[in-house]
């Protein structure tokens, strides 16, 4: 396995292919995404060890995601146990990849803590008014100076993460190691990666103006909150599965394409 530069107009194609991909499959993509959503969910209500115990499991459902966008792409229906591929191949890749979790919450509640130490001084809460968010709410966010350490902090721990539980998974990569070529292949291919977070950005602004639309016709407020939430479903199903176009092209193998999991 090595490294794979590809130029930066491959950004756009993967945001493409994961947007193809996701309508080939897409009440199987969007319900795989739910169900991650729906665990972390209630895991995140336990105390004390709900969050870092959900955290711990993003790696391992980011590279299920991805196994089932691999489904999608050969044609095939993404069943649900795809979710639990890191954890059917094998004790030395499940222990890895809990290892590689623990990693990343460890790493994202540091970046959280960091946020929580140089937020505002006096705990001031963003002003909301019936349940929307005003013009001074988002003043208020984006002057605040532990947001802005959070999303510089966050992203080395982004891509560190990125392309590591596939490494770690499919090519038995350890989880030291795999945060060093998820770095290296980011950072050889930081055209094609803008080009693909300034694509999605441009998408999910484009679906923002279409709710709006949607919302102003069919009644304002209460259609647009009707509408938003399985809209921004879709949408970060969508997201997450073009993840997996990411790593292909990122990475070149003797047998140039990762070896089949157990579905």
């Amino acid at each position: 396995m090595k490294l794979n530069a590809v130029p930066a107009s491959t950004g756009l194609s993967w945001v493409k292919l994961g947007v193809k991909t996701f309508f080939s499959q897409p009440l199987a993509m969007s319900g795989l995404f739910f169900m991650f959503m729906a665990v972390v969910s209630v895991l995140s209500v336990v105390p004390l060890i709900g969050t870092p115990v959900s955290l711990a499991l993003v790696p391992a459902a980011t590279v299920g995601l991805m196994a089932a966008s691999r489904e999608a792409l050969a044609g095939r229906f993404p069943m649900p146990l795809l979710l639990l591929t890191a954890f059917r191949s094998g004790k030395d890749r499940a222990r890895a990849m809990l290892i590689l979790g623990g990693m990343y919450a460890g790493a994202l509640l540091l970046v959280l803590g960091m946020a929580a130490l140089l937020g505002p001084a006096d705990g001031t809460p963003v002003p909301v008014t019936d349940g929307e968010v005003t013009p001074e709410a988002m003043r208020t966010a984006f002057v605040s100076q532990g947001m802005w350490v959070a999303m510089l902090a966050y992203v080395p721990v982004l891509m560190a993460f990125w392309h590591a539980p596939a490494l770690v998974l499919w090519h038995g990569v350890s989880p030291g190691k795999s945060l060093f070529f998820s770095v290296m292949a980011c950072w050889r291919n930081k055209g094609a990666m803008l080009a693909y977070t300034f694509g999605w950005v441009g998408v999910f602004i484009l679906m923002g103006l279409v709710m709006s639309l949607l919302g102003a016709m069919l009644g304002g407020a209460s259609a647009l909150s009707f509408i938003m939430y399985p809209m921004v479903l879709f949408m970060a199903s969508m997201f997450h599965t073009s993840i997996y176009f990411t790593f292909r092209d990122s990475f070149v193998t003797d047998e140039q394409n990762t070896p089949d999991t157990p579905v």
